[in-house]
Parts: structure tokens; C-alpha cells; sequence
């Protein structure tokens, strides 16, 4: 028996069947790929590019996406600091129970305090955390401003909005780190470009495959 947090006589109960043998049944290793930027980043259109490349390979993915895992799971938490560090330790550990089931577990989050990501970097075994900064210019993304929150915040309808009134903490140290800006054609209508490196322009497609190679060389993608 145990004490935990505010739960007192607990008791973890152990099952037969082990993560290892459900990596064996899904023919992958479970992992938390953990995208995080700016609002207007583009976070949400690259974890979709990435799960459609994973399906089209036969490999089982869930994307947690910020805005909706607070229409049910976090809907109780406000915007304050302390309720956004709640919110990515709720999501840490339930992408940590993906993991274990052996989903690869892609995260779309602004997560802006490096304390909190490296709690949730915390959580897993060395490697299974592969933190993705999406790396957009304040500018860029507030003269996107996809959902006009940007323009709210400006005119104080939203307190605490990351990178206007309330801090974004860029990782320390990521896997991945890709740089991008968004092409203008006509009326603001986006045209995603990455670059990674040095590496050239890659579309949102290009980029999921280049962690996609990252899944295969590390032995991700096999049992």
C-alpha cells in the first residue's frame, strides 16, 4: 500500500500482458511525440500530416490536441500559469498511458513552460520523448492569427495569452527543431514552408517524414 499525491492506501495492480507484448501485437514501440510552439504555429496541421503518413504505413497514432482535450478532460482549467501547468501534466500522463499501450502518441501543444515539458520528458523511458519546437516568429504567427486571439489580446479581451502578456519558453534542448514561415498569396491564404537546418523548404508532409525517419532508425516503427 501506498500513498500518492492526496490518494492514500493505493495499491498498484500489475497485468500479465506488459507493454512489450503489446508493441509485439501492434508491430511498433509506443512514444510521445511532443510538438510545441506558438498559437498560430502550425502545430495542429503538422501532427495531422504526421498521423496520415503513420496510417499510410499501417502504424497506430493519437493525436492529444490542445484545444480538444479542453472541450472535455481539462475543460475545468482556465488560462492562469497554474491551471496551464495542470493542464500539461493531466496531458503528460495520459500520453505516457498512450505510450504504453504501444500508440505512438503525437501531442499539439503550445506548452510554453520548459519546467513543465521536461516533467512530462520526465515521465517516459530515455527516448521515448521526441519534443518537436515548431519554431514561428511572434510576428508571423500573430499576422496569421488563425483564430483572432492575437487581435483579442492586443485589445485586453484575453489576459495571460502566450507571447503577448504571458511568456513562451523556447526547449532547451529538442529533438527536432523546425523553422518556417508562411507564404502570402493573394488575401493572407498559407502556404506552410519549413526548414530544418538548412535543409530547404519542406511542406508539413516532407517534415512528418523526416521524424518519421527518425521513428525507423530508432527502431520505433518494428516490434
Amino acid at each position: 500500500m501506498s500513498n500518492v499525491g492526496n490518494s492514500t492506501n493505493i495499491l498498484w495492480h500489475d497485468c500479465p500482458i506488459q507493454k512489450q507484448d503489446r508493441q509485439q501485437l501492434l508491430q511498433q514501440k509506443g512514444c510521445v511525440i511532443w510538438l510545441t510552439g506558438l498559437s498560430g504555429s502550425g502545430k495542429s496541421t503538422i501532427a495531422c500530416a504526421l498521423s496520415r503518413s503513420l496510417h499510410s504505413r499501417g502504424k497506430l497514432s493519437y493525436i492529444l490536441d490542445g484545444d480538444n482535450i479542453r472541450h472535455g478532460l481539462n475543460h475545468d482549467l482556465s488560462f492562469r500559469a497554474e491551471d496551464r501547468s495542470e493542464n500539461i501534466r493531466r496531458i503528460g500522463e495520459v500520453a505516457k498511458l498512450f505510450a504504453d499501450a504501444g500508440v505512438i502518441c503525437i501531442t499539439s501543444l503550445i506548452s510554453p513552460y520548459q519546467k513543465d515539458r521536461d516533467a512530462c520528458r520526465a515521465l517516459l523511458p530515455k527516448g521515448d520523448f521526441i519534443e518537436v519546437f515548431i519554431d514561428v516568429p511572434l510576428q508571423v504567427c500573430e499576422a496569421r492569427d488563425p483564430k483572432g486571439l492575437y487581435k483579442l489580446a492586443r485589445a485586453g479581451k484575453i489576459k495571460g495569452f502566450t507571447g503577448i502578456d504571458d511568456p513562451y519558453e523556447p526547449p532547451c534542448s529538442c529533438e527536432f527543431r523546425f523553422s518556417y514561415s508562411f507564404q502570402k498569396t493573394g488575401a493572407f491564404i498559407l502556404q506552410i514552408v519549413l526548414q530544418q537546418k538548412g535543409s530547404g523548404c519542406k511542406s508539413p508532409s516532407d517534415m512528418a517524414e523526416i521524424v518519421i525517419s527518425y521513428l525507423e532508425e530508432n527502431g520505433y516503427l518494428r516490434a
